[in-house]
């Protein structure tokens, strides 16, 4: 009995620790996201160099792929989570000190180097914790994800109410997930790494068997990446709000799919994940059709809602299923699956920006709309168990 409450206390504790990283990368994240508009006007870009700098963020994001995963080969996931945090903190306080769009370009591949050491890592985290509970609890872990999100979105709208420069505002988050880094790294999953019996070229694909999710996992990283860089944009530019109301806007559907990650392990156990991820594209299709064909600040709203509860949990879903097996390193796998993924965030919101500068944002917001019929596409070819 002894040993059994023990085990239960580990499992509490492992959970809460994954929990406290998955709130670091989404609190850093989203405060540099809330940030983008006044950085903008900062280096006094226009939409087309804008999309050109946040190509540097995926581009740093694809580069670090390969070895993330070796790494994740040959040492703990919990250690190349922490050494992610610690670089990502790091890099974090660095974007609003930039003065040139070659200084912004260099700082965002490293974010984004940063960011891929530390998500996979947990995520892989988030994997091995769930092993540990009979029930759901993989969205939960993308819920709280969500919750740093809506709380950075929320901090960005006072800073900028406030008129705080971001580059002290992103310097004060960086020194604060620093503390919780150091806080909480102990008390993480004390995981052995599996190495692969077969050696696989830097960017692996997935089996064949898990190509239909690496390309739903693709449209929906594309959507929410898109989101996080363009929406208020979106909404100060073509809804016509200012840009208090634009971070407003961001803060909805960021609270959207914070919603949707809480309430998913529920939903996925009377609703079963085929029928999630069908409805997921629905959902993106129409709420971005309506944000773009009644640009309006009701609609458009409501739309951002529609998009967020979309791309809340296509994700942890396609991670959870990719790391089910236990006779393979789930770190590796969630990487292998992540080289298509991630390709969304590399190829979908630079492409806006270009699309935006050469007619405009609301026919460039389009490209995310047929990412909702991707997935809708995708999920039909997938057969029930």
């Amino acid at each position: 009995m002894f040993i059994d409450l023990q085990q239960e206390t580990n499992a509490r504790q492992y959970r809460i620790a994954t929990s406290v990283f998955f709130f670091i990368s989404g609190l850093g994240y989203s405060s540099w996201a809330s940030r983008i508009p006044s950085i903008q006007h900062q280096l006094g870009l226009n939409e087309a160099q804008l999309g050109l700098v946040l190509l540097a963020l995926p581009i740093g994001l694809m580069c670090t792929m390969p070895i993330t995963q070796l790494l994740l080969g040959k040492f703990s996931s919990r250690k190349i989570m922490v050494f992610g945090a610690m670089f990502f903190n790091l890099i974090l306080s660095m974007p609003g000190f930039t003065t040139s769009i070659w200084q912004l370009s260099l700082v965002l591949l490293c974010f984004g180097s940063a960011r891929n050491l530390l998500n996979l890592s947990m995520n892989a985290q988030s994997v091995l914790v769930q092993r540990l509970f009979p029930q759901s609890i993989i969205t939960t872990f993308h819920g709280i994800w969500s919750i740093a999100g809506v709380t950075g979105a929320g901090i960005g709208f006072l800073m900028i109410n406030y008129n705080v420069a971001p580059s002290w505002h992103l310097f004060g988050i960086s020194l604060l997930l620093l503390l919780f880094t150091i806080i909480y790294y102990p008390h993480t999953y004390p995981d052995t790494p599996v190495p692969s019996l077969e050696k696989k070229p830097a960017f692996s694909l997935p089996d064949k068997s898990l190509l239909k999710f690496s390309f739903i996992c693709f449209a929906c990283m594309a959507t929410e990446n898109t989101m996080y860089d363009w929406s208020s944009i979106y909404y100060e530019k073509v809804v016509g709000g200012t840009k208090s109301q634009a971070a407003t806007a961001f803060w909805i559907y960021m609270t959207a799919m914070t919603l949707g990650r809480l309430f998913g392990d529920k939903i996925v156990q009377r609703a079963g994940i085929k029928t999630i991820l069908k409805y997921s594209g629905v959902l993106i299709l129409v709420g971005l059709g309506t944000a773009i064909l009644f640009p309006h600040p009701i609609t458009a709203i409501l739309g951002f809602i529609c998009a967020g509860l979309g791309v809340a949990c296509v994700v942890p879903l396609v991670f959870s299923l990719a790391g089910k097996s236990k006779n393979t390193n789930s770190g590796q796998t969630i990487a292998s699956i992540s080289t298509i993924g991630y390709l969304g965030f590399l190829v979908v919101p630079p492409l806006v920006g270009f699309v935006a500068q050469a007619s405009s944002l609301r026919i460039s917001f389009s490209i995310m709309a047929i990412c909702g019929l991707v997935i809708i596409w995708m999920v039909s070819k997938i057969q029930e168990d």
